[in-house]
């Protein structure tokens, strides 16, 4: 009997100090949580264009079909309308998702210091979504890889996708925030490694909402990884309300035409969008994004032009700077 009682005294034992080990776990798990941003001065903003608004002639160049456009041309127009940076995507590389070569990223990085400009991110196409652990830890080694030309080219921040909630996998949204946030934490320790932010957008995909946005965050954890924060991809009733909530986290941006996506005449509220930006005590670059319309022309008969559409919306986008910031 009295081995019994010594043996459950000890088992009583091992099982506080479980219960005792689990709640130090979650309680470091809630003190160490990501949290947002500390800056310090004022909000200050630069101007940067993304690359992707001459996705279609980037695209064409690259192919070697149709009228085309290059990297150092974009460099150029960029220059001559007055932008401090760009953000290259990098399927506007040649040979993506295979990296550049040394020596182009160089003549890159060169063209844009001799033109006053700076390389404000870059970015790649991924699926952290996809419930194929192999494709997913391929998408991962390709994030890497574009993490080391980022680390070339001198940008801070490199631009990843969540991915679509895949079929079948409605119900099953904590299991795939699980997995994905895996891949993200992968991504932001290698950066952390490299010298390089991993932000991932919302994108109308498995980020919809602030709050889904910043759940992903917390639970990657790691003061390497935040947000790029689309003005034109969150899927709700009020989509700057969810831009003010994700603000805190933001590592770059995405400034789009309408709040509601490529199509819409709905037009952003730029004043009320660079008010929330300079509430939030974000210091960093404003990159703006144009886009065509899928499948049908901009305006009536008018096909989508960026060299007429890019700098009408960027005064606009200026001005609103000017007018908040003053």
């Amino acid at each position: 009997m009295r081995l019994i009682r010594k043996n459950c005294c000890f088992i009583k034992i091992r099982l506080i100090g479980l219960a005792i080990f689990i709640l130090f776990i979650s309680f470091s798990n809630s003190l160490f949580a990501q949290t947002p941003i500390k800056r310090n001065g004022e909000s200050f903003v630069k101007t940067s264009l993304n690359a992707y608004s001459f996705n279609q002639l980037l695209s064409n160049e690259i192919k070697g079909e149709g009228e085309g456009l290059t990297l150092m041309e974009l460099l150029d127009f960029c220059a001559e309308n007055n932008f401090d940076a760009i953000d290259i995507t990098g399927y506007f590389f040649p040979g993506y998702p295979a990296v550049p070569s040394d020596k182009y990223i160089n003549e890159v990085k060169k063209r844009a210091f001799q033109l006053g400009l700076d390389i404000s991110g870059t970015g790649i196409k991924n699926d952290f979504a996809n419930p194929d652990p192999v494709k997913r830890a391929a998408d991962v080694t390709l994030a890497k890889a574009w993490i080391d030309v980022a680390v070339k080219l001198g940008a801070p921040v490199i631009r990843v996708f969540a991915g679509e909630l895949p079929k079948g996998y409605e119900n099953k949204r904590e299991e795939v925030a699980t997995y994905m946030a895996e891949s993200l934490k992968e991504c932001a320790e290698y950066g952390k490694l490299r010298g390089v932010l991993v932000g991932v957008q919302n994108h109308g995909d498995f980020l919809q909402t602030a709050e889904q946005c910043i759940d992903m965050v917390k639970r990657v954890n790691s003061d390497w990884f935040g947000l790029v924060v689309d003005s034109g991809k969150f899927l709700t009733s009020d989509p700057y309300i969810d831009f003010e909530k994700a603000m805190p986290y933001a590592v770059n941006l995405q400034i789009k035409e309408s709040p509601i996506g490529a199509g819409s005449s709905i037009k952003t509220n730029l004043p009320r969008l660079i008010k929330i930006i300079k509430n939030s005590g974000y210091r960093g670059y404003i990159p703006i994004e144009t886009l065509q319309y899928k499948g049908k022309p901009r305006l009536g008969d008018i096909p989508y032009n960026p060299f007429d559409v890019v700098p009408v919306f960027f005064k606009d986008v200026k001005i609103a700077i000017k007018n908040e910031y003053k």
